[in-house]
């Protein structure tokens, strides 16, 4: 008897697995695919697939086009979707990833997402040395003078920044005055995927930011490692770029961004 019942409990974990595959694949494949093709993707019968499908079209996760036959995700699939949305806060999924970058790099690490008043710090992983930069809670970096600012200009839309930009040139002779400059500067940020400055915000101090990006590729915050230029170095094609990369990719990954 307490084999039969063993079996019967494995049977249903492979049945729960492979209704996840398909519910998977039908997100793949989305907006809607052919059971065809569903059963190619799945690399299982389509006589099987089927099986599952008309399950999940009675539990609300699938739905089928009368006029297509094409197969979709269903309202409860959206519904668990956006749920997941919901839960997803970058504070707590990148707090992990930015104290694993300041251990392996020794240099202050910070998280800022974009305020009411621009780029704001909300957590600091601090290097572990008697020379360190001090980066406070709850700061907000400039738009123009910060990598962590213009990695933000790069990828939120103008109406976001416009205004912010404007009243920082206004207030100096900015060097990015010139709109065409600018323009350029945010088109290589996107294409290179980060940014570094030497010693534009405090004088001694270089930083590197790169975009986390949330389910609908939208910036969701920036990650900025910075440090004395004397013992860190702020090169986009050096090992820290790299690392940075990865944190911020891993991070927007778990975010529900994929490329």
């Amino acid at each position: 008897m307490e084999k039969t019942s063993d079996s019967n409990g494995k049977q249903k974990v492979r049945s729960a697995e492979v209704g996840t595959d398909i519910l998977k694949a039908l997100a793949e494949l989305s907006p809607s695919t052919s059971l065809s093709r569903l059963a190619e993707h799945v690399q299982m019968p389509a006589s099987k697939v089927h099986r599952y499908l008309q399950a999940l079209i009675a539990s609300g996760f699938a739905e089928q086009n009368t006029a297509t036959n094409h197969y979709g995700l269903g309202r409860e699939a959206l519904r668990v979707g956006l749920a997941a949305l919901n839960s997803m806060d970058v504070l707590k999924v990148a707090a992990l990833p930015l104290a694993e970058l300041r251990d392996e790099l020794n240099e202050t690490c910070f998280l800022a997402v974009w305020g009411n008043q621009g780029a704001t710090v909300v957590h600091i992983e601090p290097a572990v040395r008697a020379v360190t930069v001090v980066t406070q809670l709850g700061s907000v970096l400039p738009l123009l003078s910060s990598s962590t600012g213009l990695v933000f200009s790069a990828y939120l839309p103008h109406r976001e920044t416009d205004d912010l930009r404007v009243q920082e040139i206004a207030a100096a002779d900015h060097p990015l005055k010139d709109e065409k400059t600018y323009v350029s500067l945010c088109e290589q940020i996107r294409e290179r995927g980060l940014h570094h400055v030497h010693g534009l915000l405090m004088p001694g101090v270089d930083a590197l930011s790169a975009p986390v990006f949330n389910a609908v590729g939208q910036v969701a915050a920036v990650l900025t490692i910075v440090g004395p230029t004397s013992l860190f170095h702020a090169d986009e094609n050096g090992p820290a770029a790299q690392r940075l990369l990865a944190a911020t990719r891993a991070v927007s990954w778990r975010m529900g961004y994929e490329r």
